[in-house]
């Protein structure tokens, strides 16, 4: 995926869209060496101390997780990875077709399977 891929452009708007939930702190898309490709914090948020070193940690460890195919035949493929924690919520969604994944940073309080429907509704058509 390029910076002037259609789909970039798509993920960018639905990126925004999810920023503009009270819940969440942060929104991007993110290829499979852990590196931002659009999104980020929302807009008047204050990351937590160090919230970008932990996500760039994150990153490059969801990034690897959610790649891997080994166990799709017996199990089916990863729908979102989540980790709550005691500052915020982070869940990854892969999208293998294009080998890129969206991550999600929350409040604590978000509750994980209505935030997922929200992503899946909102990432569907792409």
């Amino acid at each position: 995926m390029t910076t002037d891929d259609p789909d970039l452009e798509l993920y960018s708007h639905r990126c925004n869209n999810l920023l503009e939930q009270d819940e969440i702190r942060f929104a991007g898309i993110i290829d499979a060496d852990g590196n931002l490709l659009t999104g980020g914090f929302k807009k008047g948020i204050i990351p937590h101390e160090n919230d970008e070193t932990r996500l760039q940690t994150f990153l490059k460890f969801v990034s690897k997780a959610s790649i891997r195919t080994e166990h799709d035949k017996s199990l089916g493929p990863i729908n979102y990875l989540a980790a709550r924690r005691d500052k915020a919520v982070l869940i990854s969604f892969p999208f293998p077709i294009t080998r890129v994944l969206l991550l999600v940073s929350a409040e604590p309080t978000a509750n994980i399977e209505r935030l997922a429907e929200k992503v899946v509704k909102l990432f569907a058509s792409i």
